[in-house]
């Protein structure tokens, strides 16, 4: 068994699909079957069930995920110590980021890093702050920026930026005209949300808690998964969200999308690392570089 075919058949068991896995790993996709069907017939085990033109995890393969994954995350950490022997002159850095930091705040520090050292590899995935904490939790990243509380004590959480949250809606929305709006006006609005989980619905239900108002006095018509879905539907008339305004900046200045004064309280974006973990100079350089930042 090769690490090879180890990250070929995680990336087969997240996508459930072999052609994403080739495409993503830049190998043709015999290479991938070969890869998958030399670890099943060694072991004797399926790993995938075949289901048409898809294929989905057994059982077994659902267990073997995991150990893979730790596995390959392990392997990840031994790179990290031989890339900071090697003065930083090779390597790859993990990175997991929610979707507001990962689309609008987090590229340009990832350009200024590349810049400064080009030999590091960067490898960013993208999930709710939730999946990003699992990613660091399991040793899959080094670093995971998050907009929502984690309480995990195996984990470090130190404040990184600023982010101020805008209450939204199209210019037709009854709430446009709005000055302020009530404990009234918000229970019987239509919301449009990101899923439980994201950093972003957990602040803005903190918010309103906060105000005396349970989350579930909301009338949720809409719950999407990612911001630029709930963005699409505000614009569309489906109702109120709130959203980072970094994410809705471009539609208020076009004036797609009008906020209303509603007072919501600044967040912090947080670097997640886990505590007993080797901590790369890579990593430790890149947060130097986002903390120097203007």
């Amino acid at each position: 068994m090769t690490l090879d075919q180890l990250r070929i058949f995680v990336a087969v068991a997240e996508r459930q699909h072999v052609t994403r896995a080739a495409e993503a790993l830049n190998l043709v996709q015999s290479a991938v079957s070969a890869a998958i069907n030399a670890l099943e017939s060694r072991h004797a085990v399926k790993l995938f069930h075949r289901v048409g033109r898809g294929i989905e995890l057994t059982e077994a393969g659902g267990v073997f995920l995991g150990e893979a994954r730790a596995v390959l995350a392990r392997a990840q950490a031994a790179e990290l110590v031989l890339a900071d022997l090697s003065g930083m002159r090779r390597g790859t850095l993990a990175i997991q980021a929610s979707q507001t930091i990962a689309s609008h705040w987090l590229p340009r520090h990832l350009v200024a890093f590349r810049a400064a050292y080009p030999d590091i590899v960067l490898r960013l995935g993208i999930g709710n702050t939730a999946e990003a904490a699992e990613a660091v939790r399991a040793g899959t990243a080094e670093l995971a920026f998050v907009e929502g509380a984690i309480d995990d004590g195996s984990l470090a959480s130190t404040p990184i930026a600023e982010d101020r949250l805008v209450l939204v809606v199209s210019p037709g929305h009854p709430l446009a005209a709005c000055a302020r709006p009530g404990r009234l006006d918000l229970a019987s609005v239509s919301w449009v949300l990101r899923e439980p989980g994201s950093g972003t619905r957990s602040a803005f239900e903190a918010a309103i808690v906060a105000l005396g108002i349970a989350p579930d006095a909301l009338t949720v018509a809409l719950e999407l998964p990612s911001n630029e879905a709930v963005l699409a539907a505000v614009v569309a008339g489906a109702g109120a969200s709130v959203l980072s305004e970094a994410v809705v900046g471009p539609s208020l200045r076009t004036r797609a999308l009008v906020a209303v004064s509603f007072a919501l309280p600044t967040r912090t974006f947080r670097v997640l690392r886990h505590k007993e973990r080797y901590r790369s100079r890579a990593a430790d350089a890149l947060l130097d570089l986002i903390r120097a930042a203007p």
